[in-house]
C-alpha cells in the first residue's frame, strides 16, 4: 500500500476522533493558509507483539528511516522518530511506548491481558494505527491504569488510533509566528494547552509547539460508557541549524507537556 493512502485513512481516523482538528485546517485555509502536515504521533506499550520497534516495522518497509530517540524518566515512556528521505514533505512519524515494567503489579497486568489480545501479523499491517482498539477494557480496568499513568488509561481505552496530527507553521503566511497563531485560535473558540505554558520551547531549542486541548469523546467499555479524552491538534514552529536546514527532531521537555494535552 503506498504511502499516501496509509496516511489519509489515518488522517480520517483521526478525524472521528477529533473533529474539531477539521475546524482548525477549515478556519486557516479561510484565513487564506494552506495547511501542511509536520507529524503523526502514535503510542503503545513496551509488551509483546506491541513495543516501539515491531509498530515502526511497516513505516521502515513503506521506506521510512530511523532517526533520533528520546527519553521522558517522568512519565515512563521512550521514543523514537521516523523521516521519509524520498520525500520530505511526508510527515514524520513519532512513535513513543510506555515502560509497562515500571508500573505495579496490577498495572502491568492489566496491560499484559489486553496486549494478549493482538498478533504479531496484526501490528505488522499498514492498517494497525487506524485498526482502533484490539481488546475489551472494563471502566475498572481503566480507572486502575488511570490512578498511575494518563497515558496508559488512554491506550487502553482508545487503542492504536493517531494521537495527534501537526501543523507546520513554517509553510503559514500569516500565522507563521507560533504566537500570532494561538491568538488567532484562540480568538476562533480554540482551547489550547497552557501546561508548561502556551508554547513549548524556544528558538534557542530549535522548536516551538502549542496544541488543543484534547477532544472528549464517549468510548464503550465492558460495563458501560464513559467520556474520556480522545486526541488532539499539535502545531509545530521549526528553526534552522547552523547548516541552514531545518531542525527536524524533537524536545523531550516540550513533548513531555503536549503528551498532557490528553490528561483526564
Amino acid at each position: 500500500m503506498r504511502i499516501e493512502s496509509v496516511l489519509e485513512n489515518m488522517w480520517q481516523d483521526y478525524l472521528l476522533l477529533n473533529p474539531e482538528a477539521q475546524r482548525v485546517v477549515d478556519t486557516l485555509v479561510a484565513a487564506g493558509e494552506r495547511v501542511v502536515n509536520d507529524h503523526i504521533a502514535l503510542r503503545t506499550f513496551n509488551v509483546g507483539a506491541v513495543t516501539l520497534e515491531e509498530c515502526a516495522r511497516p513505516f521502515l518497509a513503506m521506506g521510512y528511516e530511523e532517526k533520533n530517540a528520546y527519553s521522558f524518566d517522568a512519565k515512563k515512556l521512550r521514543a523514537k522518530h521516523y523521516e521519509y528521505p524520498a520525500d520530505p514533505s511526508i510527515p514524520k512519524i513519532f512513535i513513543s511506548e510506555l515502560l509497562v515494567n515500571e508500573f505495579s503489579a496490577d498495572f502491568q497486568d492489566i496491560v499484559s491481558s489486553l496486549v494478549t489480545n493482538v498478533s504479531a501479523d496484526q501490528v505488522q499491517q499498514p492498517n494497525f494505527f487506524h485498526s482502533g482498539r484490539p481488546w475489551k477494557v472494563s471502566t475498572s480496568q481503566y480507572e486502575t491504569l488511570l490512578s498511575e499513568s494518563d497515558y496508559g488509561a488512554w491506550m487502553a481505552a482508545i487503542g492504536y488510533r493517531p494521537n495527534h496530527f501537526t501543523v507546520f507553521i513554517n509553510q503559514l503566511k500569516k500565522y507563521s509566528d507560533i504566537q500570532i497563531l494561538n491568538d488567532f485560535l484562540t480568538s476562533k473558540g480554540f482551547r489550547l494547552n497552557a501546561s508548561g505554558g502556551e508554547i513549548k520551547g524556544s528558538p534557542e531549542v530549535l522548536l516551538e509547539q502549542s496544541s488543543t486541548l484534547a477532544n472528549r469523546m464517549e468510548v464503550e467499555f465492558t460495563d458501560g460508557k464513559k467520556e474520556i479524552p480522545s486526541c488532539y491538534f499539535e502545531f509545530a514552529k521549526r528553526y534552522p541549524l547552523a547548516s541552514g536546514e531545518l531542525y527536524q527532531g524533537f524536545v523531550a521537555t516540550s513533548a513531555d507537556k503536549i503528551f498532557e494535552s490528553t490528561n483526564a
